[in-house]
């Protein structure tokens, strides 16, 4: 029997996520697998965890609460811009996706959720806060090595 996942392990893993009503958000089946490095936050917290304990070529379906995936809406994030002296923002339309730098060269994106003549209101909650989400699982391979990897990495890019 192949070794079951712990943290810390390197794996390869193929998922198809979708929304409560079924419509797919993301899958990597038509493109390689995810490759990541289980219990180090490399994917939401609900995904570490339905890992472990599974074996190359295991398949198992999840669903996720909010708390376990992208989280809950989070009303500080809901932000509100006078447009008085920003010309440039009158422009934007509901639905555009902007990038708020912050300290440290960092970036988030915000969703423009309301232009009136006087205010811009954006949302920087992540796209899937507040969502329950079900990922269907298959491991393709477990206990990666991280200098094939790199290796794999660099032949690819010659």
């Amino acid at each position: 029997m192949a070794d079951a996942i712990k943290d810390g392990d390197i794996i390869k893993v193929h998922y198809t996520g979708r929304l409560k009503d079924g419509e797919e958000f993301d899958s990597t089946r038509d493109r390689d697998p995810m490759i990541f490095v289980v219990g180090v936050g490399q994917v939401v917290k609900g995904f570490d965890q339905a890992v472990l304990g599974m074996s190359a070529g295991e398949k198992k379906t999840i669903h996720l609460a909010p708390e376990l995936a992208y989280g809950v809406q989070q009303p500080e994030n809901l932000l509100e811009f006078p447009l008085a002296g920003m010309p440039h923002l009158q422009s934007m339309k509901v639905g555009m996706q902007l990038k708020l730098p912050l300290q440290g060269g960092r970036a988030v994106s915000a969703k423009v959720v309301e232009v009136t003549e006087e205010v811009i209101r954006l949302d920087a909650n992540h796209p899937l806060a507040g969502k329950t989400l079900t990922f269907d699982l298959e491991i393709v391979e477990t206990g990666l090595d991280p200098a094939r990897l790199y290796a794999e990495a660099v032949e690819g890019k010659q």
